[in-house]
C-alpha cells in the first residue's frame, strides 16, 4: 500500500512559481501511475496532471503549458512544477494513485494560494 505526503505549497503572487513534492512510502511506488488533483474552495475537485509508471504524462487543459509533472523513482517522489500561476490555481493540492484506491489514497494535501 502506497502512502503519500505532499509538501511545497505556499503563498505566491500571480505569475510566480512553486514546486510541489509528493513523497511516497511503499515498495510498489514505481509501478503506480500517480496524479495531482486540486480542490479549490467551494468547487469541484480537478485532476490536473498524471504520470504513468513509464513516465507518460497528461494534463488538464487549465494547466497545460504551465505545469509539469515528473517522478524520481529512486526517491519515491513525484513533483509538480507550477509556473505562471494564476489566482484560479488557488486550491489544496493532493497526490494520489490513479488506479486502485485512486483519490482515497491521497495524503493530507498542501495549500497553494495565488494572490492577484
Amino acid at each position: 500500500q502506497v502512502q503519500f505526503v505532499e509538501s511545497g505549497g505556499g503563498l505566491v503572487q500571480a505569475g510566480g512559481s512553486l514546486r510541489l513534492s509528493c513523497a511516497a512510502s511503499g515498495s510498489t511506488f514505481s509501478a503506480n501511475a500517480i496524479g495531482w488533483s486540486r480542490q479549490p474552495p467551494g468547487k469541484q475537485r480537478e485532476l490536473v496532471a498524471s504520470i504513468s509508471s513509464s513516465g507518460s504524462t497528461n494534463y488538464a487543459a487549465s494547466v497545460k503549458g504551465r505545469f509539469t509533472i515528473s517522478r524520481d523513482n529512486a526517491k519515491n517522489t513525484v513533483y509538480l512544477q507550477m509556473n505562471s500561476l494564476k489566482p484560479e490555481d488557488t486550491a489544496v493540492y493532493y497526490c494520489h494513485r490513479i488506479f486502485g484506491a485512486g483519490f482515497a489514497s491521497r495524503g493530507q494535501g498542501t495549500q497553494v494560494t495565488v494572490s492577484s
